[in-house]
């Protein structure tokens, strides 16, 4: 399973694929981040479902809220450049789908649940979170790294390096 056979329009689509998201999350980041007054409150006081009590304690706390938002902010734009550049691509994958899941367990599109906050759409389970965090899982399990990115420049490098004894 260490090789996968797929061809060069699969990887550079999955390649793609990761760049894409990856911008998205750098986006998301770089737009709250200078915003200056951006805050996770609303979002989090708008919780519903089975830990809507949490989400509502964080957002009550004000020291806690500003690490939450830091760690929004931050955590958004660190995951966006690791997956845009290829750099510590799985872990930007795995800290991807580790905050989309956050924000999909906050506000889950569940019938029933009402928000004052419009939503994008009209859904029953599944929301551009669930894609996004799907395709990230993908991205997790298929090394595009690989492909493309500074983990390959790295791998390259570490396979010549002298102190390797498998070179």
């Amino acid at each position: 399973m260490k090789n996968i056979q797929l061809s060069r329009i699969q990887w550079i689509s999955l390649v793609a694929l990761r760049m894409i998201i990856g911008w998205h999350f750098l986006y998301e980041g770089v737009a709250k981040l200078l915003k200056g007054n951006w805050s996770a409150y609303g979002f989090l006081m708008e919780s519903k479902w089975i830990f809507a009590d949490l989400f509502r304690w964080m957002a009550g706390q004000p020291a806690l809220l500003e690490v939450v938002n830091a760690a929004n902010i931050w955590g958004l734009i660190l995951i966006g450049l690791g997956l845009m550049l290829g750099a510590f691509t799985r872990l930007a994958a795995a800290g991807g789908i580790l905050l989309i899941a956050l924000y999909y367990l906050c506000n889950p599109p569940f019938v029933g649940l009402f928000y004052s906050i419009p939503a994008e759409g009209n859904y029953i389970f599944i929301n551009k979170n669930i894609v996004e965090l799907a395709a990230l899982v993908v991205l997790l399990l298929i090394p595009t790294q690989q492909m493309a990115g500074v983990d390959r420049i790295l791998a390259k490098l570490l396979k010549k390096s002298p102190r390797n004894p498998a070179s």
